[in-house]
């Protein structure tokens, strides 16, 4: 059975799952020195609010205050009072610098003096 809904309700009924979404998620986008809050993620891109202006190019992803992503992104559509962009690449940050060399898995955690 399907609900027919006026489209005032409808809209109102939209505005606030998009406002729960915008309170539970804790994703956010930086662009240019201005956050956006992230409804959601899925592997190839994220929802931001469709008031949100139409990005492209660099932008950082943060969970809270963890740095997660540098992404390329493009926007892809507007639906459902969602605004859809597509990750073009999405590079995981690191806390440690690479590495150019192979490290030794065999190789001991640190070296212990004898002391005597």
């Amino acid at each position: 059975m399907e609900a027919i809904f006026s489209k005032e309700i409808q809209a109102g009924l939209d505005q606030a799952r998009i406002d729960a979404m915008k309170k539970s998620s804790r994703l956010r986008v930086r662009v240019d020195g201005d956050i956006h809050p992230v409804l959601h993620m899925w592997k190839t891109g994220f929802a931001l609010p469709s008031d949100a202006p139409a990005l492209r190019g660099r932008v950082d992803l943060y969970d809270g205050a963890v740095h997660l992503f540098q992404c390329l992104i493009i926007t892809s559509s507007d639906e459902a009072g969602e605004r859809r962009y597509e990750f073009k690449r999405a590079t995981a940050v690191s806390d440690a610098p690479a590495v150019d060399f192979e490290i030794d898995e065999e190789a001991p955690a640190g070296l212990i003096e004898d002391a005597r």
